[in-house]
């Protein structure tokens, strides 16, 4: 029995504080130790991350200890590849009721990393059929939703409290507009509930305007209240995934801004970048910078409701109610439903390009600063709409890729520490 997660989490939701957690991961087992040594030693709440590294992503859990050997570094941490007994070591003097640990590893096939985790006494992670198939693999979805049925029901079946948070908020969420993450993101929930899970969370990607954001957050919340309500879980909220400004000044107010957002909406928990994620993969000390920078402004009150907010929420709610029915009435089984929702575009994932996604429908960012649909393809809401004459062209989609990174960046005096693609 565990269930640190959900219980520290629960524990920091009675007194409103919000969960930090960096995205840290390392190869060799003494830095990966280290790294979560300073994490856990933080003055406030934090959960700790061992992030896999790429080759393990991909099934591959023999190089991994091939250029360690070499004495070159890793991008992560290979939980598959060391022996099982080296990481229950290095968790024993750290994991515990006041240090929760998630594994977060980005693969569509998760069997071995879902029975690696077991193994070493961990049961919170992260993903969905949906969430690690498309955006990151060009695997078929029906093969990686298998996939995802063998790893939950494997998760459910050897642990009491096993977790998942759903990536589902986060899929290409820089430009995808709020409805379809909360629906994907719901909809990966309810497949963890179909194959036994009763711990999880939802995420949500920082977008281009708060306002928005906070409203899409409330709609996420009212929508897993009706459709998982018999479940134990929180929201998780992403600071920005797109591109991040690039000087330290923007990229600071950028991450500030995501825990005043996440304070705001009552996110229970906030994913943290750091100052440096434009241009390298960041150091133990960067992300510790990054948590503490988040932790202190997301101090003091929330922010009243607006009514733009509400406008949102009433506009998110509504859409993203609309594709989660037409995705469960397609069929009683859950993966099923997924697999054919994309394949008729009910389900369709602006600028993705993986074969299974028709790509029919986009996004552009509104007058507003909101993400709003180009056109809606074949996605099942009530008023289609076709903002967009013609294909966008390349300049049309540079500037929206860089719109949030601009506008941090011109609001800093500070020069950009990396050049501009």
């Amino acid at each position: 029995m565990t269930g640190y997660l959900d219980r520290f989490v629960a524990g920091r939701r009675a007194d409103r504080t919000l969960v930090v957690q960096p995205r840290m991961g390392f190869g060799r087992i003494g830095a990966m130790a280290a790294g979560l040594r300073e994490v856990a030693a933080l003055d406030f709440p934090v959960v700790g991350t061992i992030t896999i590294d790429s080759y393990t992503r991909v099934g591959d859990h023999t190089t991994p200890l091939e250029r360690l050997a070499a004495d070159e570094e890793l991008n992560g941490y290979p939980l598959v590849s060391h022996p099982a007994a080296a990481t229950r070591d290095m968790l024993a003097d750290l994991y515990g009721p006041q240090f929760p640990v998630q594994v977060r590893h980005g693969t569509a096939l998760p069997l071995a990393v879902f029975r690696r985790l077991v193994e070493v006494g961990l049961d919170a992670t992260e993903g969905g059929p949906v969430s690690y198939c498309l955006p990151y693999s060009r695997l078929p979805l029906a093969d990686a939703v298998r996939a995802w049925s063998e790893s939950c029901l494997l998760l459910a079946g050897e642990t009491e409290h096993g977790h998942i948070e759903s990536f589902g908020g986060c899929l290409l969420g820089q430009l995808c507009p709020p409805s379809l993450l909360v629906a994907t993101a719901v909809l990966e929930g309810c497949f963890f509930h179909a194959h036994g899970l009763r711990h999880m969370s939802f995420s949500y990607a920082q977008g281009t305007l708060a306002a928005q954001d906070r409203g899409a957050l409330r709609a996420l919340r009212t929508l897993a209240a009706e459709l998982l309500g018999d479940t134990t879980w929180h929201v998780v909220l992403y600071t920005y995934m797109g591109l991040f400004p690039r000087t330290p000044a923007g990229a600071g107010a950028l991450i500030e801004d995501s825990a005043r957002l996440a304070r705001d909406a009552g996110c229970e928990r906030l994913i943290v970048k750091t100052v440096s994620e434009a241009w390298q993969i960041p150091s133990v000390s960067e992300n510790v910078s990054a948590l503490r920078l988040a932790a202190a402004a997301a101090r003091g009150p929330a922010a009243a409701r607006s009514a733009e907010e509400d406008a949102y929420y009433e506009e998110t709610l509504a859409e993203a109610r609309a594709i989660v029915a037409a995705v469960l009435d397609l069929h009683a089984d859950i993966g099923t439903a997924l697999t054919e929702a994309f394949r008729l575009g009910l389900l369709d994932i602006p600028y993705c390009l993986h074969p299974d996604n028709r790509s029919a429908a986009t996004c552009v960012i509104d007058e507003r600063g909101a993400l709003a649909w180009g056109s809606t393809g074949n996605l099942p809401l009530s008023t289609p709409t076709s903002r967009t004459a013609g294909r966008l062209s390349s300049d049309d989609l540079y500037g929206m890729l860089n719109h949030v990174a601009e506008r941090y960046d011109s609001a800093s005096s500070e020069p950009r520490l990396v050049p501009h693609p």
